[in-house]
C-alpha cells in the first residue's frame, strides 16, 4: 500500500511538473517573438553590419537573424515534450514515459554544456565584439547618408534605432570616427560626428537638418551612448528573462527524468506493467 500512495503521488507531481514545464516553454516561445519583432534591434538596415562581424564560420547578423527563430522552435518544442510527459505520467504509458525521460536527459546535458560555454566565454566574447565594431567603424564608415554605401547606411541607422554614436562613449571632438574613413577620406565636410549621431534626427529629416553644436563642436545635442554598450543593453532586456527561464528549466528537468523513472520503475515491479500500477493505486 505505501509503494502504491508513493507511485500515486510522484505521478501527481510529474503531471504537476509538466504543467510548470509548459509555462517555461512558452517563457522560451513568447520573448522569442518579441525579439523577433523588436525591429530595433535586428531589421534588414541593421543586418549588412552585423554580417560583417565574423567569429570562426560564423556571423553575428546570421547568429542574431536566427536566434529569434530557433528560441520559437525550441519553446515550441519544449511544450510538446511537456504535453508528452503531462499525458505519459497522467495515464501511466510507459513507451510515452521512456521517450520523455530520454529527451529530458538530452535536453538537460545539451543546455548544462551551453551554459558552462557561456560562463567560460562570455567575457572573450564582449571583448571580440567591442574590437570588431570599432575595427568594422574605422575600417567600413564612410558616408554620412542613407543611400551610397550599404555598411554605412547600416552604421548610420544603428545610430538612429539605438540612440548611439560610435562604438564607444561620445565625450568631445576626439572619438571613435578621427581614425575612420570618412574623416581619413575627406567625406566629413568638417563634421567631427555624423548627423546620425545628433536627437532628433530621423530617416525623413536628416538630409535638412544641421546641428552644428552635435556635429562640429560636439559639445550638445548628441547621443552620449556608445553603440557597444547600447547593443548590450538591449540583447540584455532579453538574456536577463531567458537565464531566469534557463535556471528554472534545469531544475525542473532533473525533477521531472526521476520522476518519470520512478514511475517505470514501479510499473515494471509491479510485473502486470504500468496499466495494472494504475488499478493499484
Amino acid at each position: 500500500m505505501a509503494l502504491s500512495c508513493g507511485g500515486k503521488c510522484v505521478k501527481f507531481f510529474l503531471v504537476v511538473i509538466n504543467l510548470i514545464f509548459m509555462l517555461l516553454g512558452l517563457g522560451i516561445l513568447i520573448p522569442g517573438i518579441l525579439m523577433l519583432a523588436d525591429v530595433d534591434v535586428i531589421n534588414d538596415e541593421v543586418l549588412p553590419l552585423l554580417q560583417q562581424l565574423s567569429f570562426g564560420a560564423l556571423n553575428v547578423g546570421d547568429l542574431a537573424k536566427n536566434l529569434s527563430v530557433t528560441l520559437i522552435v525550441f519553446g515550441a518544442f519544449v511544450l510538446i515534450v511537456s504535453t508528452l510527459g503531462c499525458c505519459g505520467a497522467f495515464c501511466q504509458q510507459k513507451c510515452c514515459l521512456i521517450i520523455y525521460a530520454i529527451v529530458v536527459l538530452v535536453f538537460f546535458l545539451a543546455k548544462l554544456v551551453v551554459v558552462i560555454l557561456w560562463i567560460v566565454m562570455n567575457d572573450k566574447i564582449q571583448s571580440w565584439m567591442k574590437t570588431e565594431l570599432l575595427k568594422q567603424l574605422q575600417t567600413n564608415y564612410q558616408k554620412d547618408d542613407l543611400t551610397t554605401h550599404e555598411i554605412s547606411t547600416a552604421w548610420n541607422y544603428m545610430f538612429m534605432s539605438l540612440s548611439c554614436c560610435g562604438v564607444t562613449a561620445v565625450t568631445g571632438t576626439t572619438n571613435d570616427f578621427d581614425s575612420s574613413a570618412w574623416i581619413n577620406g575627406g567625406n566629413n565636410g568638417g563634421k567631427e560626428i555624423p548627423i546620425f549621431c545628433c536627437t532628433g534626427v530621423t530617416a525623413s529629416n536628416y538630409a535638412s537638418t544641421t546641428n552644428a553644436a552635435c556635429t562640429d563642436t560636439v559639445t550638445s545635442g548628441y547621443h552620449t551612448k556608445g553603440c557597444y554598450d547600447a547593443t548590450y543593453d538591449a540583447l540584455s532586456s532579453y538574456s536577463t528573462a531567458f537565464i531566469i527561464v534557463g535556471v528554472l528549466t534545469l531544475l525542473v528537468e532533473i525533477v521531472a527524468f526521476v520522476g518519470a523513472i520512478i514511475i517505470i520503475k514501479n510499473g515494471g515491479e509491479d510485473g502486470t506493467g504500468l496499466s495494472g500500477a494504475a488499478k493499484m493505486v
